[in-house]
């Protein structure tokens, strides 16, 4: 077992302060969700873990080895070099013209390659340039790609918003299975599949991390106007 934690991590633009004093531990084997509204600082968290991003304080740690998460010259290449944190950005990160065929080995080697070669779905897919797949093929693609990474920790930003249902099943069916060997983070407008997925949920609110247990608190937080 891997254990990730993280305390006390700030973050501010300008006078206005985003994330403050935000803790949270992940360990493989489980699933936990991040519930927040536009502009609560999901996706600015996320960037900070995988090392795209700074903050002002805290500490990231990984089992007892301990990554900067402040401005140092060594801040983006300690994090993302030590393989430790696979990241899913918000928005695709993959070329439009290049054949899915193509992209495939620019990521993965051997068998974690085979894996997605076999996937479901993925021999109809990939003869096609990413440009022409569907918003769902597209988004299978890249969680396919980054949850083969040989990264014990993996951060998932809006996987399932505009994918099509058959595609968020798939998405669903492929987090489960690797949850047996990575601890997973995932955020997503779509709460429902967030929800369905996470083992543990937890709400970003006034710039902190609150552990929740029942639907109802995501509305307490206002996060929701309605659960129905």
């Amino acid at each position: 077992m891997a254990l990730l934690k993280v305390s006390s991590i700030q973050k501010s633009f300008g006078a206005k302060s985003l994330l403050n004093e935000v803790d949270f531990e992940l360990q493989t084997g489980e699933i936990l969700g991040v519930f927040g509204r536009n502009g609560s600082g999901k996706s600015t968290l996320l960037k900070i873990l995988f090392g795209t991003q700074t903050a002002e304080a805290g500490v990231l740690k990984v089992n007892e080895r301990y990554y900067p998460v402040r401005k140092t010259i060594w801040h983006k290449s300690r994090i993302i070099e030590s393989q430790q944190i696979g990241y899913l950005p918000q928005f695709s990160f993959l070329p439009q013209r290049v054949k899915v065929w193509d992209i495939i080995p620019q990521y993965l080697k051997g068998q974690e390659q085979d894996l997605v070669f076999q996937a479901p779905r993925m021999p109809k897919i990939a003869g096609s340039k990413v440009g022409e797949l569907s918003m769902g093929e597209r988004r299978y693609l890249e969680v396919l790609l980054i949850g083969n990474l040989d990264h014990p920790f993996l951060l998932l930003d809006e996987p399932f918003s505009m994918v099509e249902p058959l595609f968020k099943d798939l998405i669903h069916e492929f987090l489960i299975s690797l949850k047996t060997k990575k601890g997973i983070l995932v955020t997503d407008h779509y709460y429902q599949d967030v929800w369905q997925l996470s083992d543990r949920k937890m709400v970003l609110t006034s710039g902190k991390l609150t552990s929740i247990t029942q639907p109802e608190e995501l509305i307490q937080a206002g996060y929701l106007r309605s659960i129905y």
